[in-house]
């Protein structure tokens, strides 16, 4: 039978990595990769694996590169701390391992809640992410956030959701938007992205636009708009941290 892998990387996540973790009881192995927690997130950590390495962090796709490395089965599950793999999920993932396919990697449905409420609308849902993939035929781009899994192969769908608690704050989801634009903003412009004041602009009303009326986010509530606001701000800070780049480059 297929062993089966799975990869979480910490930081800081003391409050969701148990029941993460508890969540893969039904993997053979985790591989826990920590960037030095100071909230006790390594010992709980312990309690699920004895598989926990600390480093030192380097951006979100080489710490998933390197749990990756750090793990043996033939298959891999990543997970990020603040989801979890519901029965029917690990049940189903349970079933396509064992069969004799030809897939490379399978995606499935992400049930996102954001300040508590499940996002239905906005184009959340279903937004299907590819989480099991064999190991020889997946690897992590270099991106330093959002980071891309590359897969050689076919990919299969699943039924069952992931279940994603994301932002059960308002001021947990400024914290993370403030570190992801600077890391997007440099990914931005070591591709050579360049910005005006009008671009700035005009992506982030596209992104509110699009998330809250083309893609219906207005039936999903006050949640909802929120979300739709605070993507556009998340964008127009991107890039307006891409802007100021370009003027310490220039000087």
């Amino acid at each position: 039978m297929a062993v089966l892998s799975a990869i979480v990387i910490t930081k800081n996540e003391a409050e969701h990595i148990a029941e993460c973790l508890d969540s893969l009881s039904f993997v053979d192995e985790i591989v826990v990769v920590d960037s030095h927690s100071v909230d006790g997130t390594e010992k709980i950590a312990k309690r699920f694996t004895d598989k926990v390495y600390i480093i030192m962090w380097n951006g979100y796709a080489k710490a998933k590169q390197y749990a990756l490395e750090k793990s043996t089965g033939e298959w891999i599950l990543w997970l990020d701390a603040d989801e979890r793999i519901p029965p029917r999920l690990a049940e189903e993932i349970g079933e396509v391992i064992r069969e004799n396919n030809s897939f490379s990697g399978y995606r499935m449905p992400r049930k996102a809640f954001f300040l508590g409420r499940w996002i239905r609308h906005g184009g959340w849902y279903p937004g299907y992410v590819v989480r099991l993939f064999k190991k020889e035929k997946g690897r992590f781009g270099d991106e330093r956030v959002h980071e891309r899994l590359i897969l050689d192969g076919s990919i299969g769908t699943l039924k069952s959701p992931l279940i994603h608690y994301t932002d059960q704050s308002i001021e947990h989801y400024y914290d993370k938007l403030n570190r992801y634009t600077s890391l997007a903003a440099l990914d931005l412009q070591e591709r050579g992205k360049r910005v005006t004041a009008l671009g700035m602009l005009f992506r982030s009303i596209h992104m509110f636009v699009r998330m809250y009326v083309l893609r219906a986010g207005f039936l999903d509530g006050m949640e909802g708009f929120l979300l739709a606001v605070f993507s556009a701000n998340y964008v127009f800070t991107k890039y307006a941290k891409l802007w100021k780049l370009g003027i310490k480059n220039s000087i």
